[in-house]
């Protein structure tokens, strides 16, 4: 009942003090007294957050830790139950490091409105880090096994220790300067805060946020955060994920690469199979101009005889029409003189209508097989025209159809050649495929 009053009524807190009488145990979990000037408290740490602790806890070192106040039943001892442990300089490092966030957030430095694209496919990549940096190695072994094609610039500085972040600034301004890459990745290996800190300062972040290039900030493991992490355009947990982040994959690439060789191929199998139906239809409904003629020729002997027909139809109709009045005056017995004159002059006048109505339409007849002649094709090529034909056959009516170097087949009245199409200088260009 203690326990869980004291468990429910007191919430994890952040205390500080020397650590005193320390047992670490076989079993990894670590017992001590946490104390300062005027009181002492004992406390339990298991072993699966001793573990997790960047440093071994020494005696006499001075720490802060946060732990849930609770009680040991057995004996009866009031202790902490400590979940987390920092060296004592530590609380001052992460009042600077969030008054820095605060002050940058409010900015607007961490806004996702500013964050870039990085590039899918970078010319080069800059990197900056110590070049003794195990960071690097792991970087440019990484790059070289996705894509090694892609050039890598470093621009050195020192990661650690005094005048570090003034280094880190001066490598990012560097970089943004030359503009000899496409991407920038700023990374370290893990460490303390301390050794991190230099990422911390506002000197680096603000250089990130004026470089002109993507960032990618691979500072540390992926429990390590840094302000670069949150002013950078992306954030990677490690070094590692830092270069796959800005490189391609060969080995994706290539499967991506064959997979649309073959959607292309296939496409390309169906458009030649489109086509080559296609063709057929068009070559079935194709008559040579031959036939054309012929078929012409056929119709105008048609025409032909409709007319003689009509006109022998005529003159047969006027023929028994005078008989038709011959027998008529024979039965009334004309005055036959007068009658044979007047017959004479019907006669006359109907053999002259005959003449003119034959003249008329073989007029006809000679406008038409003008007309005919005017649309032969062999007439036209009988002139010095020429039918240029694409590969395929097909003639070419307009200039903007042919591609510059084309081959194209020329048509004449006696058989045909081969000629190759040169436009001139500043005439219309090479359509596209």
């Amino acid at each position: 009942m203690a326990r869980d009053l004291l468990e429910s009524g007191i919430p994890p807190i952040w205390i500080g003090g020397e650590i005193s009488n320390l047992t670490l145990a076989s079993s990894g979990h670590a017992y001590f007294s946490l104390k300062d000037g005027g009181a002492q408290v004992r406390c339990v740490m298991f072993r699966h957050k001793v573990s997790a602790l960047p440093f071994r806890p020494k005696e006499g070192m001075q720490v802060e830790l946060r732990g849930q106040v609770t009680l040991y039943e057995a004996r009866g001892d009031f202790q902490i139950n400590v979940g987390e442990m920092r060296s004592a300089g530590l609380g001052r490092l992460f009042e600077a490091f969030e008054r820095l966030k605060a002050k940058l957030q409010a900015e607007g430095l961490f806004d996702t409105g500013r964050k870039r694209e990085l590039p899918s496919h970078p010319a080069a990549i800059g990197i900056v880090t110590s070049p003794a940096a195990a960071a690097l190695r792991d970087v440019a072994s990484t790059l070289r096994r996705r894509m090694p094609g892609i050039p890598l610039i470093l621009y050195p500085a020192q990661v650690q220790g005094e005048g570090s972040a003034q280094q880190i600034a001066r490598a990012i301004q560097q970089a943004g300067e030359r503009r000899e890459v496409d991407v920038l990745i700023v990374c370290r290996g893990g460490g303390s805060i301390e050794d991190l800190w230099s990422f911390n300062e506002e000197i680096v972040a603000r250089a990130m946020a004026a470089c002109p290039i993507p960032t990618v900030s691979g500072v540390g493991h992926e429990t390590d955060f840094t302000i670069c992490d949150f002013v950078a355009d992306r954030r990677a947990p490690t070094p590692t994920a830092a270069a796959e982040l800005v490189s391609p994959n060969r080995e994706h690439l290539a499967i991506q690469l064959e997979q649309t060789r073959r959607a292309l191929e296939r496409a390309l199998s169906r458009l030649l199979t489109d086509k080559a139906q296609q063709l057929d239809f068009l070559g079935r409904r194709l008559v040579h101009p031959g036939l054309k003629l012929q078929a012409q020729r056929e119709r105008l002997d048609a025409l032909s005889r409709r007319l003689s027909q009509r006109v022998n139809g005529a003159f047969e109709q006027s023929r028994w029409r005078l008989q038709l009045a011959g027998s008529k005056l024979s039965r009334h017995q004309p005055d036959l003189a007068r009658l044979a004159q007047a017959m004479q002059q019907r006669q006359a006048r109907l053999e002259r209508a005959k003449d003119r109505l034959l003249e008329r339409r073989q007029q006809q007849l000679a406008q038409l097989s003008a007309t005919l002649a005017a649309f032969n094709p062999e007439a036209v090529l009988a002139r010095g025209y020429a039918i240029v034909q694409k590969q395929d056959g097909q003639a070419v009516k307009n200039p903007a159809e042919l591609r510059n170097h084309e081959k194209v087949t020329l048509r004449l009245a006696e058989g045909s050649t081969e000629a190759r199409i040169e436009h001139p200088q500043g005439a219309q260009p090479e359509l596209p495929f």
